[in-house]
């Protein structure tokens, strides 16, 4: 029986073959791995690369800091910007021209989205629960609840976005102080009916003046306000409203009826004036014409009393005895008796004398 035995050359030959192989594969694998290191180093150099929006401005951070100083640091739109990836530099876009909205947080009850959205309130309780119900005080001592919402913009980001740990929760503390504050320099009806606008408009202007004295670098747009009285009161609040309604009415009624007799009077008054004028005029100038007429008399009376006094006798009698059916004229006896002169007017005729009546 007889057995083969491999050579120590051809052993050799297969192991420098396979080492051969080996080399051959790690230089290629090297290769590989090295076009592979310098596309991931472009792709991560390559994603630093970005843009800014017309209506926004960025920061770089590096390592949580902003990259640059002030205004400097603020990059503007209109060209590309590059920053080292993430974890290295960070990119913070800041909406500038976006209107930003805070709601307060006080003085209103409790209540759900769902009820906002339906228009429903929960039950109103036999008195407020101050751990849910948040309230107001008004300057005559009476509690109201109300809220607000406000809308601003951007005008310093540097200071909105690295000067408060939250921008946004210190506008929405400004707008709450605002609420409490001027609330209690309002009186509930003014608050409620009478001086809307005017409580609007003073929250309005406090939150304005607190941003300002704080530097948040924002600039106010819009305050909306909203007022209502507590629910546990609402019957007793709207007899009050009722009341003030009635009032208003009865006085703008009698406002309206006083205007309406004062005109009336007026133009009474003037038609009594100018009527009173009017006949003022005549009589001034009918006794100026009789002045003048006996003016022109008085000539003729000097020159010859009686003669003149006869004439005027004549004439006034022409006048009085034109329509007269008979005329009598009496002249003056020559011894200058008068004479006396009986008329027996509308005698009843003498009846006839008959043997019944002698």
């Amino acid at each position: 029986m007889s057995h083969d035995h491999d050579h120590p050359e051809h052993s050799t030959e297969i192991q420098d073959a396979g080492s051969l192989a080996m080399a051959e594969a790690l230089k290629s694998s090297f290769a590989i791995v090295k076009v592979a290191m310098v596309v991931l180093v472009l792709v991560f150099f390559g994603s630093g690369f970005f843009t800014v929006g017309s209506s926004e401005k960025a920061v770089i951070l590096r390592f949580g800091k902003p990259v640059g100083e002030g205004q400097k640091a603020l990059l503007t739109a209109g060209s590309w910007h590059w920053s080292f990836p993430y974890p290295i530099d960070e990119v913070v876009k800041i909406p500038i021209s976006e209107i930003q909205t805070v709601y307060s947080s006080v003085g209103w009850f409790l209540t759900t989205p769902e009820m906002e959205l339906a228009g429903a309130e929960p039950p109103a309780g036999a008195s407020l629960n101050p751990a849910i119900d948040s309230y107001a005080i008004t300057a005559d001592r009476n509690i109201i609840h109300t809220r607000a919402k406000l809308t601003y913009h951007i005008t310093d980001p540097i200071r909105y976005i690295f000067e408060f740990s939250s921008a946004s929760n210190s506008v929405q503390n400004a707008l709450n102080n605002a609420l409490i504050y001027s609330a209690a320099k309002f009186k509930v009806d003014d608050i409620l009916t009478r001086d809307k606008l005017g409580f609007q408009e003073a929250v309005k202007l406090r939150v304005t003046a607190l941003a300002e004295r704080e530097q948040f670098g924002i600039s106010i747009d819009q305050c909306e306000v909203q007022s209502v009285a507590p629910r546990q009161l609402k019957e007793v609040f709207a007899q009050v409203t009722t009341a003030s309604q009635n009032r208003s009415k009865l006085l703008n009624d009698a406002k309206s009826y006083e205007n309406q007799v004062l005109s009336q009077a007026g133009a009474r008054a003037s038609t009594i004036t100018n009527v009173a004028a009017s006949d003022r005029a005549r009589f001034v100038e009918s006794l100026t014409a009789e002045a003048k007429r006996f003016s022109a008399l008085l000539p003729g009376y000097e020159t010859n009393r009686n003669l003149f006094a006869q004439q005027e006798f004549v004439k006034v009698m022409g006048e009085v005895l034109t329509n007269v059916q008979d005329k009598i004229f009496l002249p003056q006896r020559a011894d200058g008796k008068p004479r006396e002169l009986r008329l027996q007017l509308n005698r009843e005729p003498p009846e006839k004398k008959t043997t019944a009546n002698p």
